[in-house]
């Protein structure tokens, strides 16, 4: 896939450059307190490997100084490009975006910012690759600094997606933490779905895989962005992106509820007949009423996700707007 191809989204033509054999993909948003000490442990990571470079920080529209240290970073290191997107498009389409713009010849690595996924992880990530993996996911062996509550939702939910996604093999306890070699890079990147649930597409690629186990670590400075209402969701996103299993939970539901409502009348005519006591009134009837209307409206919903998802996929608008993209070694702000 050519450069082009990759950035067909915003039409920004990458510069002829020298290729790099690693790329670290940095989507951030609202982390200007942990930027600079992210870079520093990255780099001395990566100094010690001894392979050629890159580092694509993506701006995924931050309210704080994100980008001007950012730039501060690149004026003090030529092997940092900056992606910065005209506004919020949301983690994963930030991660979309600094996918399409890393240049490596040999693998890209994707990793957060708030260092709650140490850099130091990196070269067992790489030397798993140069075994002949293609997709190396950093398993998290515990997650330190998280609540009791987040834990056990977040593991039920990978439960969950594990069973209702089929043959698709979502790693448990797997962020996007993970390196990936180029022909799996080039993969993925034909993926241009609107509704993007990373983990999931990761996934669903294929090729040898192998998971790499971490410790994560709390969040080093400023604030997490995903509070219960996001990670819920997260949730919705990727069940609906990779499963019609609501659809079929909600056609069960359906066939549960319309024999449940034959059998009630069923008795109610039979007891009327044999014993002559009259019809239940309003409660009965209000009962029923509610019980059945609750059943439509949860189906209707469900199908409502599905429909929007249509919706947004037939307006194929691009996935996102770069405001501005300054590649390493060009001349910064």
């Amino acid at each position: 896939m050519t450069p082009d191809q990759r950035l067909d989204d915003q039409a920004v033509p990458l510069p002829e450059l020298i290729i790099p054999e690693l790329s670290i993909v940095v989507p951030a948003y609202n982390e200007a307190e942990v930027l600079s000490s992210f870079h520093a442990r990255l780099t001395a990571v990566m100094a010690g490997l001894g392979s050629s470079y890159e580092i694509v920080y993506v701006n995924d529209g931050s309210r704080d100084a994100t980008l001007s240290t950012m730039f501060a970073l690149r004026d003090a290191d030529p092997r940092v490009s900056i992606v910065n997107l005209s506004r919020n498009f949301g983690k994963e389409i930030a991660l979309t975006a600094g996918l399409d713009h890393a240049r490596a010849s040999g693998a890209v690595v994707v990793i957060d910012a708030d260092l709650q996924d140490p850099p130091e992880v990196i070269p067992e990530l790489v030397a798993t690759w140069r075994e002949g993996v293609d997709v190396v996911y950093a398993t998290r062996r515990s997650r330190k600094g998280e609540g009791w509550l987040k834990r056990a939702t977040a593991s039920l939910f990978y439960r969950v997606i594990g069973r209702a996604s089929g043959r698709i093999n979502i790693p448990a306890d797997t962020g996007d933490f993970r390196l990936m070699s180029r022909r799996a890079l080039d993969a993925l990147l034909r993926l241009r779905e609107q509704h993007r649930f990373m983990k999931g597409l990761f996934a669903w690629i294929g090729f040898p895989s192998r998971a790499v186990y971490y410790d994560r670590a709390p969040r080093a400075a400023g604030q997490t962005k995903w509070n219960y209402w996001r990670l819920w969701n997260l949730s919705i996103e990727g069940i609906t992106s990779f499963t019609t299993a609501p659809l079929i939970a909600a056609t069960y539901l359906g066939f549960v509820t319309a024999v449940l409502a034959i059998v009630l009348m069923l008795r109610v005519v039979m007891n009327t007949l044999i014993n002559g006591d009259p019809v239940p009134g309003y409660p009965s009837l209000m009962a029923v009423v509610l019980f059945l209307g609750g059943v439509q409206l949860i189906t209707l919903g469900i199908m409502g996700e599905y429909l929007g998802r249509i919706f947004n996929e037939v307006k194929r608008r691009p996935l996102y707007v770069v405001e501005r993209y300054v590649a390493g070694g060009e001349a910064g702000e």
